[in-house]
C-alpha cells in the first residue's frame, strides 16, 4: 500500500515516513502543496496524509482540486488548527479524517487502517478477470487449474493491472506505482518483470494475456 505525505515541514515529513515504512507502507513525499497536487493527480496512491498549511497551494485548495479531477482515495488532513470550523471545511471540502497537531502516531496508524481496511467477505480478498484470480492475503496468482506464488513486484504489478482491465497503462505510471517516483533505477526493470508474470500466466493456463503497446505501456486482455 502507498501513502503520499504531504508536509512542509521536513522534520515531521521524515518521521512519519519512517514510521509508515517501519509499519510496511510505501511511501512518497511532497513539501508544498503544488507538488503535492501534481503528485495525488497520478492516481497512484491510497491513502494521503495532507497538511493544511502548505506554501504555493494549501491543504484545501489542494484536496479540493484533487477531487474535482477525480481522485478519490482516503484523505486524513492534519494541521495546527483545532476550531471546530476549521474541521468542518476540511471534512466539507472531502476529507475523511482530520487530526489536529501533535498528535499520537499510534492513533494515526489506527486512523490510517480504519480508512484503508476491506470488509472481509470470501471474496474480499482477491481480484479476478478472466479465469485467473489474484489472491492477495496469500499473494497468489491462481486459476481452478493450478497456482502460483508471486514476487513482491510481480504482485504489485498485477493489482494494478487487475484494477484497469483492459486499459493502456503508461510504462511510467506503472514504474511510479510500483516502485516510486524517486527510484529511476529500477526503470529498466520493468520489462523483466513483466516477462516474469507472462511465464507465470501461461503456468497456470491463464485466458488472460500482457499485452505490450509499443513506446506506450502494457494492457491485461482477454485471449482471444
Amino acid at each position: 500500500m502507498r501513502i503520499l505525505i504531504v508536509e512542509d515541514e521536513k522534520e515531521i515529513a521524515d518521521g512519519l515516513s519512517a514510521v509508515l515504512i517501519k509499519e510496511g507502507y510505501q511511501v512518497d513525499m511532497a513539501y508544498d502543496g503544488l507538488n503535492g497536487l501534481d503528485c495525488l493527480l497520478s492516481n497512484i496512491y491510497d491513502l494521503a496524509l495532507l497538511d493544511v498549511m502548505l506554501p504555493k497551494i494549501n491543504g484545501i485548495d489542494l484536496l479540493k482540486n484533487a477531487r474535482r479531477e477525480g481522485i478519490s482515495i482516503p484523505v486524513i488532513l492534519l494541521t495546527a488548527k483545532s476550531q471546530v470550523e476549521d474541521k468542518i471545511l476540511g471534512l466539507d471540502t472531502g476529507a475523511d479524517d482530520y487530526m489536529t497537531k501533535p498528535f499520537d502516531v499510534k492513533e494515526l496508524l489506527a486512523r490510517i487502517r480504519a480508512r484503508t481496511r476491506i470488509t472481509k467477505n470470501p471474496e474480499a480478498d482477491q481480484l479476478s478477470f478472466g479465469n485467473i484470480r489474484l489472491n492477495q492475503a496469500a499473494q497468489n496468482l491462481e486459476t481452478d487449474m493450478n497456482s502460483v506464488k508471486l514476487a513482491n513486484k510481480e504482485y504489485q504489478l498485477l493489482e494494478y493491472l487487475l484494477h484497469n482491465p483492459c486499459q493502456i497503462l503508461p510504462k511510467d505510471m506503472l514504474i511510479a506505482k510500483v516502485w516510486g517516483f524517486e527510484d529511476d533505477s529500477e526503470y529498466n526493470n520493468l520489462e523483466v518483470y513483466i516477462s516474469f508474470l507472462r511465464k507465470k500466466l501461461r503456468f497456470v493456463k491463464a485466458n488472460v494475456e500482457i499485452k505490450t503497446t509499443k513506446s506506450v505501456g502494457y494492457s491485461l486482455e482477454a485471449i482471444n
